[in-house]
């Protein structure tokens, strides 16, 4: 077995746009895709103001770097800003066995390098492919449960080995240089669960697009650091956060199997584990017609873990606490038979009807034999009918995927807050052909309001 940290600076040192199969190009425009859509809805963010001012104090005054929908900062306020963007509202990828976002670490650094330095879009589209799969070949490589049980939450530990690998593929790094930049890269990684239940969680997510970037711009400057990051004996990433973690995972059909492809998209803003809770009351909603007010109540089922991290919010406070809430979320979606950011705002999650119905008619519990990833959604009408849904697979996983027709819907929805009917179409038609675009400026140039 090669090395993993050895292997990955060379699978992303060599990434050539002929070398990506037509699944994963397709993939990655799509995770693209979702991205951008994710951040012109991360504008409506409870806590997003706040971090534009920290972004704006790590820019002293610079504004040559583009921010996805707002006025443009430096570029480390940028990768900053744009990382918490992404993940601002609680809608964005998830690579499911790691619980880890990856665009958000990934999209902020590699937009605005290839923004800087103007490159093509077929270079911004190999540098895309090549930080999401390093990111999640890191993923598998660490034994998630061992690394789960000792609190690590991955997307502050495993994106910036991905955001670095996107800046080096633009900047074209040799192996070596990107091997140190793993090195600078593991050097930064950081994020525990002890975040859990409040915004900290999402934070992780625009630090690490930082770490990312300055691991790489650190690395070309010639900065000595180990090249053997992930497996050193002493301090190496496997052997610190996971036991000695399985590395042969890492390598193991590396640029034959595409991993980034299992990362999995969210068609409504809510929790990982909340996209199975809602995928069950699709089912269970596109099988029967039951209007609201005769609902007397809904069991929700799930695995232990989930029912743990979303299942003790019936009296949710405000925005936060009802996106991780599943009676919230069960009760609203029954409601509107739609999730959106509308149904994240106080004249709906305040509505005394779902307050007192989230509380007191949806009951969320847990079941050992139920596996992770799968829900059973029980309704009893007033009548004392029984009407039960089932997730087998959510809604966006690689098993029950979201069309490309959806995630452009994605797009339209949330972009179309912020751009013109016209704009919002070119940029759709631009992404969707990203390897043909010839100047990332340009192509910048139709995210932002005129």
């Amino acid at each position: 077995m090669t090395e993993p940290t050895a292997a990955l600076s060379e699978f992303a040192t060599s990434l050539t746009l002929d070398k990506i199969p037509d699944s994963a190009r397709l993939a990655t425009k799509l995770l693209f895709l979702d991205a951008l859509a994710c951040a012109y809805a991360g504008h409506q963010g409870e806590e997003t103001g706040q971090l534009r001012n920290v972004a704006e104090a790590l820019s002293s005054g610079g504004n040559d770097s583009p921010v996805i929908g707002g006025q443009g900062l430096s570029l480390a306020g940028a990768s900053l800003f744009n990382g918490y963007l992404i993940t601002a509202v609680t809608m964005c990828d998830v690579h499911r066995e790691c619980l880890t976002h990856i665009t958000p670490e990934i999209v902020p650094p590699t937009l605005g390098i290839g923004y800087r330095d103007d490159v093509s879009g077929e270079a911004l589209l190999v540098a895309l492919a090549a930080g999401c799969e390093v990111a999640t070949r890191v993923g598998i490589g660490l034994d998630y449960p061992v690394f789960r049980g000792k609190g690590w939450h991955g997307p502050g530990i495993l994106g910036p080995f991905g955001g670095a690998a996107a800046v080096g593929s633009l900047r074209g790094f040799d192996a070596n240089t990107m091997a140190r930049a793993y090195g600078l890269a593991g050097s930064q990684a950081a994020g525990t669960f002890a975040a859990w239940g409040t915004p900290t969680v999402k934070f992780h997510q625009c630090r690490a697009a930082l770490s990312g970037l300055m691991a790489a711009l650190t690395a070309e400057q010639g900065f000595v650091a180990t090249d053997k990051f992930l497996t050193a004996e002493d301090g190496g990433l496997y052997n610190t956060y996971a036991e000695g973690g399985l590395p042969e995972r890492v390598t193991g059909d590396l640029g034959e199997r595409w991993e980034l492809e299992q990362i999995a998209l969210r068609l409504w803003p809510s929790a990982t584990a909340l996209q199975d809770v809602l995928t069950a009351l699709y089912d269970l909603i596109n099988k029967n017609d039951v209007s609201f007010g005769d609902i007397e109540k809904v069991t929700v089922t799930l695995a232990p873990l989930p029912v743990n991290m979303f299942g003790k919010l019936p009296n949710y406070k405000a925005k936060f606490e009802a996106l991780i809430s599943g009676h919230y979320v069960t009760a609203v979606y029954l409601r509107d038979r739609e999730l959106t950011l509308k149904q994240f705002e106080p004249e709906c999650y305040d509505a005394p009807e779902l307050r007192a119905f989230a509380a007191a008619r949806v009951e969320i519990v847990a079941d050992e034999a139920m596996p992770g990833g799968k829900c059973r959604a029980e309704l009893v009408t007033r009548g004392g009918e029984t009407l039960t849904g089932m997730c087998e697979n959510p809604l966006g996983t690689p098993e029950n995927p979201m069309s490309r027709e959806q995630v452009e819907d994605k797009f339209r929805t949330y972009a179309g807050g912020m751009l013109s009917a016209d704009q919002v179409e070119a940029a759709l038609a631009a992404i969707m052909d990203l390897e043909n675009q010839k100047s990332v400026k340009a192509f910048v140039g139709l995210l932002n309001p005129a």
